[in-house]
């Protein structure tokens, strides 16, 4: 079976998994992360973050996103553009969000955003113990990643989203760290 399929089938596997998780459970776990990414944004004292803006089952990220919008930490997002491409918009409140392709926001009448960041918070469906990501398919953060390899990128996701093998490919970049908490077993 090739690469491509192989991803295919995990892609899927993720998705329905994710799919089935149960509020409480899910609430509780992206509490968590939202908690462990500000710890790290305070530690490592970042002031330059380039994070997603959460869609179906996604890590809920969006109190975390107000949190550094308050602290007046600039929080930069991507709308995704033709041809595997990002523009990464300055996001100045959760408010005034436009819906994008494959379900994603943007926000609104933003400023581009092209400077360096301190911290990627990555996306995927699954991730590796060595720190490799599968994304939805469209190499928007494979591409987008590799012009800032400099920044610190953390991948999130649920305790079962971490896998044994993620079939990779050479355009496929390993990660800093993945943020996972395998306490939370029951998801």
């Amino acid at each position: 079976m090739s690469v491509i399929d192989q991803k295919k089938i995990l892609r899927k596997e993720m998705l329905l998994k994710r799919s089935k998780l149960l509020n409480p459970e899910k609430k509780k776990y992206d509490e968590w992360v939202c908690h462990s990414l500000w710890n790290s944004i305070k530690t490592h004292q970042s002031k330059k973050v380039h994070c997603y803006l959460p869609m179906g089952s996604e890590i809920d990220i969006t109190p975390l996103i107000d949190k550094m919008l308050t602290h007046g930490i600039t929080v930069v997002t991507p709308k995704t553009l033709p041809k595997r491409r990002l523009q990464h918009l300055v996001l100045a409140s959760l408010n005034q969000l436009e819906k994008g392709v494959f379900g994603t926001s943007y926000p609104a009448n933003a400023t581009e955003y092209f400077g360096s960041y301190d911290l990627i918070i990555v996306p995927g469906l699954s991730f590796n113990k060595a720190n490799y990501r599968l994304g939805y398919g469209g190499g928007y953060y494979d591409n987008f990643m590799e012009q800032h390899s400099n920044s610190k990128k953390i991948g999130i996701c649920y305790p079962f989203q971490i896998v044994e093998k993620i079939p990779l490919e050479t355009h496929d970049l390993q990660l800093d760290e993945i943020l996972v908490n395998s306490e939370f077993l029951e998801l």
